[in-house]
């Protein structure tokens, strides 16, 4: 089956779900245990388990579209440098000089052929291999070709790149990990979009927020004013790769929109009928509307009942003018994500630290959240003869 089958099947479900006031459905509820929301050793397995070892999103193609631009993040403990070289290749390196481990980077971004540390002046080229020891006549021997900047694996697709932040011996699987989700993102070809900037929201644990991207049944309540006004609420469709979800939200103008279209062209009318949610484990949410795109990027700590939460946003074309409607957009979105979704998430944070109850509860609708929290028990198991999760 093509991913345009797979989406106008989808979308056909959706459109009976609206004629019929259903939505797509788990087999049954789902009791989570409130702890794993606020226990400081579950968040560290959790740390050390999945956000170290699987791979993540650190970076658009489009933050770096020319050869020396480079990134500075911080991920968990690890200062990360991402670079674009003059093949075209992108480099994500560790930003600690090989010396006295100072910060060689120390700009958020910029462009920039080498890097020199500002502690002793050791100097390093955009491929991390370090070039010159200040003085080495007086600091000894010392063999820069197996002292450059310590390299992490990376991976570029579908305008997104990713890379492990302790990989182990064997060769990264990315394609293993990300292939389905990223052939069903490269459709898109964000790769050749325009990057329009950043914000950044503050939360609670990594996984209340991420609870937030995986279901609708909230829209009526928590967004009124805003998603309500053009979504469904509690009408959903779920398909996914593997631990990764594509959610269909149909707009209510979803029957008029589509009335004259033939359903094999229903792929064809993303944002005129139906919106998509796609989200890449563990931490990431891909919202394309036809103002903006929004790429939220969720980085948990430095408490377990912490996160910052980076908000993303790239559009299909560079304003022939000035950005005054697309940072109009940005401070929208910012605004409902952290207003009527975070702020929520502080509130539910307190509940769950107060042990008022045991557990929460998924229900039937909320498929995008069991599967979740499934895949998340099924990595922290570490046993990966078990069967996988499924929807």
């Amino acid at each position: 089956m093509t991913i345009a089958d797979n989406y106008n099947g989808i979308i056909a479900r959706i459109i009976d779900d609206v004629d019929n006031n259903t939505t797509d459905q788990a087999d049954s509820t789902l009791a989570v245990s409130s702890k794993v929301y606020t226990d400081p050793d579950r968040w560290q397995q959790e740390m050390d388990i999945i956000f170290r070892k699987v791979p993540i999103f650190v970076a658009l193609t489009q933050e770096l579209p020319d050869a020396g631009d480079y990134k500075t993040f911080q991920f968990l403990d690890k200062p990360l440098l991402i670079t674009r070289l003059k093949d075209g290749t992108a480099r994500v390196m560790l930003n600690a000089c090989s010396h006295r481990a100072m910060t060689v980077a120390t700009e958020p971004c910029g462009n920039k052929s080498r890097f020199t540390c500002p502690y002793h002046g050791w100097m390093y080229t955009n491929d991390g291999v370090l070039r010159g020891v200040a003085d080495q006549h007086k600091f000894g021997d010392f063999d820069k070709q197996a002292n450059g900047l310590t390299q992490l694996p990376v991976y570029e697709r579908g305008g997104m790149i990713f890379t492990v932040l302790e990989p182990g011996d064997d060769e990264v699987d990315f394609d293993g990990f990300l292939g389905g989700m990223m052939e069903d993102i490269g459709r898109l070809g964000m790769e050749n979009w325009h990057y329009c900037g950043q914000r950044k929201i503050y939360g609670a644990n990594w996984k209340v927020a991420y609870d937030g991207f995986l279901e609708g049944y909230h829209f009526a309540a928590a967004h009124p004013q805003t998603i309500a006004q053009r979504t469904y609420s509690n009408v959903m469709e779920f398909d996914s790769y593997g631990p990764h979800t594509l959610i269909c939200f149909p707009h209510l103008a979803i029957k008029e929109n589509l009335a004259d279209v033939a359903a094999e062209d229903y792929h064809q009318y993303e944002n005129n009928g139906y919106d998509w949610i796609r989200t890449l484990f563990p931490n990431i949410s891909v919202f394309v509307a036809p103002e903006i795109t929004l790429i939220s990027q969720i980085i948990p700590g430095p408490k377990p009942n912490e996160n910052t939460t980076y908000l993303n946003f790239i559009h299909p074309s560079k304003p022939a003018g000035e950005d005054q409607e697309l940072e109009g957009m940005m401070d929208f979105l910012q605004e409902v994500v952290d207003t009527e979704d975070y702020h929520v998430g502080l509130a539910i944070q307190k509940g769950l630290e107060s042990n008022a109850h045991a557990n929460v509860t998924f229900g039937r609708n909320e498929p995008g959240n069991q599967l979740f929290h499934k895949w998340v028990e099924w990595y922290l198991a570490k046993d990966p003869t078990a069967p996988k999760p499924k929807l």
